[in-house]
């Protein structure tokens, strides 16, 4: 099976960039693609946001939707159904591209993931936006359980590589001004933490000049392909 070499960080970190200076390196030891793996919900907004008519208030909807499941959460009680069904819709989203990414893989292409998975911080960090052990026997126990049978699907695909993007609070906000310093604060507090599966993690100072942290990352996906095989074309 090919390399799945995944990039995770915090907002700010450049987990896209370097996803795509990744993919032109990589792309020298054979086909290669990138799987965004995020959850997106910035992108859905913007979208709904782009039609007209309803466009402005579905897209504010979503995102008040969204973020009444996090604040549920944190109050240890089950969130209202429409929270739940927005939540389970951005889920059935990232599977799909999941699926997508494995399809490719078993084609025959390496793999850069731009973020994965996680099961260890719910709410956060592209875990599950949905609770399971709070949740009633209702439907949207049952959506919270979909969503966790769903992830431990996805997180049972261990990266061959994770690339961790460290960052520093005022970097992170500097090139993120429009999120909030509290989410950033929380995320910058989970990320280290992070294990994926106990995967091979290779840590990077995000904080350096983007040409140093691209090189830093060729070089540890340079040993990682070299570990499965491969050799540049």
């Amino acid at each position: 099976m090919p390399p799945l070499i995944a990039i995770i960080g915090c907002d700010g970190s450049g987990k896209s960039t370097v996803s795509e200076k990744l993919l032109e390196w990589v792309a020298g030891y054979g086909p290669a693609a990138v799987a965004h793996l995020g959850k997106q919900q910035g992108n859905t907004g913007r979208w709904f946001a782009s039609l007209p008519q309803v466009g402005g208030w579905f897209g504010r909807l979503i995102g008040r939707k969204a973020s009444t499941v996090h604040s549920s959460r944190s109050e240890n009680k089950a969130p209202d159904l429409l929270p739940s069904l927005v939540m389970h819709a951005f889920t059935v989203r990232r599977v799909r591209r999941y699926r997508r990414m494995m399809a490719l893989r078993q084609r025959g292409m390496i793999i850069i993931a731009d973020r994965y998975s996680q099961l260890d911080f719910p709410g956060a960090a592209d875990g599950p936006g949905m609770t399971v052990g709070t949740q009633g026997k209702d439907f949207v126990g049952w959506l919270a359980q979909r969503e966790q049978t769903a992830f431990e699907w996805m997180t049972s695909f261990r990266p061959d590589l994770v690339i961790r993007l460290n960052v520093d609070l005022d970097t992170a906000f500097a090139r993120k001004p429009d999120h909030a310093r509290a989410a950033l604060t929380r995320k910058l507090g989970i990320i280290p933490q992070l294990t994926l599966n106990s995967a091979k993690i290779v840590e990077i100072d995000a904080a350096q000049p983007l040409e140093d942290v691209v090189a830093a990352a060729k070089a540890a996906a340079t040993r990682t392909m070299t570990d499965h095989g491969y050799r540049r074309t």
